[in-house]
C-alpha cells in the first residue's frame, strides 16, 4: 500500500510540473506583452506586494486544488485501511514542492512577455531539478551527498514513509522565497 501511494503522490509531481507553470505562465510576462505593467508599477503597492499577491493567487489555486485532489482519499476508508499520516505527509510535501514550482513559473514570467517561452523555460527548469535525483546513484560519496542535498525527490523521500522532515520544508520553502526575490529583482 505505502509504495502505492508514494507512486501515486510521485505521478503528481510530474504532473505538477507541467500544470504549474502553466498556471503561472501569463501571470507577469502578460502585464509586459500588454504594456498594462506600467499601470501597476505606479500603483500605490510595492513591487515585492505586487509580485507576493499573484504568487499567493496561484497559490491559493494550487491549494484548492490539491484538496480537491485530496478527497480521493477519503473515498479510499470505505474500502480498506488507510494511513492517514502517509497521505497526510505526503500532501503536505507536495503543497511545499508546489509552491516551489509556482515561484519558478513566476521567475520565468518576469523575464518575457511570451507567455510560451515563460511556461517552457520554467518547465525545463523543474525538470532540470527533478533530474538532478537520477544522479545519485553515482558511486562518489561526496557527489552523492551533494545530489541528495540539492536534489528535490531525494528531499521528498523522507515524506513517503509517514515522515515529516522539517529539513525539507525549510528547504522547498527557502527555495521559492530566492525565486520570488529573483522575481523581485527582475521588476526592480
Amino acid at each position: 500500500e505505502a509504495s502505492s501511494v508514494s507512486d501515486y503522490f510521485n505521478y503528481l509531481i510530474y504532473a505538477f510540473a507541467i500544470l504549474l507553470p502553466l498556471l503561472t505562465m501569463k501571470s507577469l510576462s502578460e502585464e509586459r506583452k500588454t504594456k498594462s505593467e506600467q499601470l501597476l508599477m505606479t500603483s500605490p503597492v510595492s513591487i515585492s506586494g505586487i509580485i507576493m499577491g499573484k504568487y499567493l493567487a496561484a497559490l491559493t489555486v494550487f491549494t484548492a486544488v490539491l484538496a480537491l485532489n485530496s478527497l480521493n482519499f477519503t473515498l479510499l476508508s470505505r474500502y480498506g485501511n488507510v494511513n492517514g499520516m502517509l497521505i497526510v505527509s505526503n500532501l503536505i510535501c507536495l503543497f511545499f514542492i508546489g509552491a516551489l514550482f509556482l515561484a519558478i513559473g513566476m521567475f520565468f514570467s518576469s523575464l518575457t512577455e511570451d507567455a510560451l517561452v515563460s511556461a517552457i523555460g520554467s518547465i525545463d527548469t523543474i525538470f532540470v531539478m527533478l533530474a538532478v535525483s537520477f544522479l545519485s546513484d553515482i558511486s562518489i560519496p561526496w557527489v552523492k551527498s551533494v545530489v541528495d542535498f540539492i536534489s528535490i525527490l531525494s528531499r521528498y523521500e523522507p515524506f513517503t514513509y509517514g515522515i515529516l522532515d522539517i529539513t525539507s520544508v525549510i528547504y522547498y520553502v527557502s527555495l521559492a522565497a530566492v525565486f520570488l526575490f529573483f522575481t523581485v529583482r527582475v521588476y526592480e
